[in-house]
Formats: C-alpha cells, structure tokens, sequence
C-alpha cells in the first residue's frame, strides 16, 4: 500500500470536507451527560447522517451500505471528522469499530445480511460481553457458561464494563461453552439480542461521574445457535479478531484529536502567566517546549504505525498483531499528554469546570479518563506480552 495519499484522496477529503462543514453546526449541541436515551438518538442520528451521506463505512463492502473505498480514504476520513469536530459515533463504537468489521470477516451470510447494514446505518447499537469480575486482562480465564439444548444455548454468568449496555441492540457475547476444553478452545462467540428475557443491566458510576459503563447479569438467557459466530469452541480466534480491530484502526480518530489536544495545551500555555519572577507566558519556558516537541514527534510516529496497520489489514481485512503496539504506544502517550494539561493549569487543574477562559474541564476530564485507557481494550501488560511473544518471537512465561 502506497502511503502517500492519492488525488483521488485529495479530492475525496475536499469533497468531505465540505459535507462536514455544512452538516456539523446543523446537528447542534449533544445532549446533558447521563441522559443515555437521549445520547442515543444523537449519536445514531450522526450515524444515519453519515450512512446517507455516503459517507458511513468508508472501506465497507458496498453490498451493506459502505462506500467500498481503499484503506487511505479511511484515514483522510479520521483526520477530517477530527478536524470538523463532528460528533463522534458514541454508543455504536462497538459495532462500527469492532462488532460489524467482525461480521464482515467472520459472519455467515445471513449474519452479515441481517446486522452489517443496520449496524452502518445507525439503526443497531451494540455493546461488548467480553470482560467479567475474575477475567480482564486474562480473557480466557471467563467463567460465563453456555449449555446447548436442542438449538438454543442457555446462558449463565455476569460481565462487567459493557459500554452503553443500556442502550444496545445487541451485544457481541463471549461464553465457555467446554469447561473440559483447555480454557482458550472452550469459548464461543455469540450475537445476543439484548432484550431477551434473563438480562439484568446495572450502570456503573465512573470516576469522572458518567454511567456509560453497566455489568450485565445473565440467568437462563435462551439464545438460538444461528447466533453463534463461527464454529463452536472457535470464539477465543474470532475474539482475537475482534481485539485487533479493537486496537488498532478503532483508535484512529483519537489520535488525530490527539494532536489536537497537544495544540490546545500549547495555546493554553501561551496564556497562562509563567509564574514566579516571569512576566511571560508558560509557554517561554523552554523546557516546557522542549517536552511538547517530543510529544509532537512520537504523535508523527504514531500516526505512522497507524499506516502500517492499515496497510498490513489491505491483505485480509484485519489488522496485523502490531495494533497491540499501536495501543500500547497511544494509551500511554495519551496519559502524558493529559498529564501536561493538567500540569499547564496549575491549581486550576483541581476544578472540574473551565475558569477564567481556560479549557479546565476537558482537560481534568482527559487526565481522569486517561487512566482507564491502559486497561481498556487489554491492560498495558497484556499488550507488552503479545509485542513480545507474538510479534518479537521472545519465550512465553512459564
């Protein structure tokens, strides 16, 4: 794949961007944080918007809706939206990120023909059972129990951290369903719809005081075998599928608001006092630049690696093993950048609301979420372990 983008890129970015300036300001403000029914409506009105457009699933099988364009398209379309500050797909990251791109390579026919275009034109949202209590970071180690009877399995167990549980559709559901099997050949991969009798669903207050988080607790929940993904026993593959999707391309807009952020802080910084004996700015500190162009060039390099995801997921159309480095790299690059922030404002840093002009709020915001990104989507160790074992050939732990 040719790095360099086309004149067909160009022509296809200039085109959206003008779609972009036209459609953005006329979609208004979102809704208040916590009304979830409301988020929905927004967020998947966005994604209808988009999926009339033409411009929903940029590198999608035209046959569901997408736009069937290269890979390259893909990325002017992350550096525009970001640039246009669109709104984000919100409570159908799942499904446009990872659940619908894993239907499209794992799917039957009849999967696909039932999901892949609903979930593309905002009228599924989906959410993730993969995480319980006693598995994260060690996957396969999830208890969660699906017996068969006749054609249906029936489901016991509880999962945590589903994102926007509460408004799904649906959810892409990992269960046990060999408990003699080595723990990571028992496991199956299931769509569950999520009104089906036997669900209960919790929302989790986080530490930045949304609820988007739930666990979810299954008792008797009948689901048919046509839901299943795969052959049975074969989930930990398919999840692995997921996961790559999971981290790699699905990061891709947030690194472009990434380097947004870090021009903010630097704006910021231009007007906030230098303090001390200083009538400057923070920003004449030279340290302080020195820092931020670090910052600045491992972002450049980020945004490389990004290529070369997307460039290794042209052969099949999924991601090689090195998103597991390129989430690595983001996640903690993104806990420096929130850091600096914070850092920049001084005691202001402490409030959760902007003061005196300044970017307070989204930047304590960032700082706080910034914690649980090395851990969502596979904690930082996990992914030092798969860069080692799978993409340097280093010996597994004993």
């Amino acid at each position: 794949m040719d790095l360099r983008y086309s004149k067909e890129d160009e022509a296809f970015r200039s085109e959206l961007r003008s779609w972009l300036a036209r459609e953005v300001p006329a979609h208004g403000a979102p809704p208040k944080e916590g009304d979830w029914p409301a988020r929905r409506d927004y967020d998947t009105g966005w994604q209808r918007k988009l999926y009339e457009g033409g411009y929903a699933g940029i590198n999608w099988p035209a046959e569901y809706g997408g736009r069937g364009a290269p890979l390259s398209e893909q990325l002017v379309y992350y550096e525009e939206i970001a640039r246009a500050n669109a709104p984000y797909i919100g409570v159908n990251f799942v499904g446009m990120l990872h659940g619908g791109p894993t239907l499209i390579v794992e799917g039957s026919d009849e999967q696909k023909k039932q999901h892949v275009q609903k979930i593309l034109s905002g009228e599924e949202v989906w959410c993730q059972g993969f995480s319980e209590p006693n598995a994260g970071s060690d996957l396969a180690s999830l208890s969660t129990r699906a017996i068969r009877v006749g054609d249906e399995y029936v489901i016991n167990g509880h999962k945590i951290w589903t994102s926007f549980a509460q408004v799904a559709d649906y959810c892409e559901l990992l269960v046990r369903t060999d408990v003699d099997a080595p723990k990571h050949r028992g496991i199956s991969w299931l769509i569950l719809p999520m009104d089906t009798p036997g669900i209960e669903i919790r929302p989790l207050k986080t530490l930045v005081g949304t609820s988007e988080f739930s666990e979810v607790f299954l008792e008797d929940v009948r689901v048919p075998v046509t839901h299943r993904v795969g052959a049975e026993n074969e989930g930990w593959r398919i999840a692995n599928v997921t996961l790559r999707f999971e981290r790699g391309t699905s990061f891709a807009s947030q690194m472009v608001e990434l380097k947004q952020y870090l021009a903010n802080i630097i704006d910021t910084a231009k007007r906030i006092g230098g303090g001390g004996v200083s009538e400057g700015s923070a920003w004449d500190d030279s340290g302080l630049r020195h820092e931020v162009g670090h910052l600045q060039a491992e972002l450049d390099a980020l945004w490389a690696m990004l290529k070369l995801s997307i460039s290794q997921a042209g052969d099949n159309g999924v991601p090689g093993l090195g998103g597991s480095a390129l989430k690595l790299v983001y996640t903690e690059l993104f806990q420096r950048v929130a850091d600096l922030g914070v850092r920049i404002l001084g005691r202001a840093g402490l409030s959760r609301d902007d003061l005196g002009g300044l970017p307070v709020h989204h930047f304590s915001f960032s700082a706080m979420q910034s914690l649980s990104l090395t851990i969502a989507a596979g904690s930082s160790q996990i992914q030092r372990n798969i860069v080692a074992e799978r993409i340097l050939g280093l010996p597994k732990e004993r």
